[in-house]
């Protein structure tokens, strides 16, 4: 058998063989769904790597919130009761806590320490909700003559926070000025039937 040779004419356009057109034909379309493919599963990928980011981000702030202590602590006399004993009052007092962050909290304990001063809570739990108050007893050992420093007293609180996890926290409470001090100053005094 002779080899046929087939010639193309470059001169005219249209005239292709019939096989070779359909197979063109066939692999520019199969090269299009493919790419169409690749882009949508391209676009489907980045939506749902954007849904699971933003998940991951709001679950992360989540929890940074449910961590978050922030409180202030103000001294006031609230209950009755003290002594004096060689220059030494001991007091019934109270704290009011403010809590100044985004989620509740519990506190568990109160305590501080310093020359001529000590602060031990009376073991009652508190709760207090976001922006809200709460009041926790405590008892004062306040020396006379050197308990009202200028230096505001470091008050240690042992804070559970919303993940159920407790946590230290320090709140800085001036002394001077305070109704602890006014009621220990009365105590202070030199009585005259002394």
């Amino acid at each position: 058998m002779a080899a046929e040779h087939v010639v193309i004419d470059l001169d005219e356009h249209g005239h292709e063989p019939a096989e070779r057109s359909d197979i063109a034909h066939g692999n520019v379309a199969n090269r299009r769904k493919v790419l169409l493919q690749l882009v949508a599963a391209f676009v489907i990928g980045v939506v749902l790597g954007g849904i699971g980011v933003g998940e991951l981000r709001d679950s992360r702030a989540q929890r940074e919130r449910s961590t978050a202590v922030s409180l202030v602590a103000l001294p006031e006399s609230g209950y009755s009761g003290g002594s004096n004993s060689r220059g030494t009052v001991v007091l019934d007092g109270q704290l009011t806590l403010i809590n100044t962050g985004p989620a509740p909290i519990t506190i568990r304990a109160v305590q501080a320490e310093r020359p001529g001063v000590q602060v031990r809570g009376m073991g009652e739990a508190r709760h207090v909700r976001p922006g809200g108050t709460g009041q926790i007893r405590v008892d004062l050992q306040l020396e006379c003559a050197t308990a009202f420093d200028l230096e505001p007293l470091s008050v240690r609180f042992s804070v559970e926070t919303e993940d159920k996890r407790l946590r230290e926290v320090r709140y800085p409470v001036a002394l001077v000025g305070s109704a602890w001090q006014e009621n220990a100053l009365h105590l202070c005094e030199p009585r005259p039937d002394s």
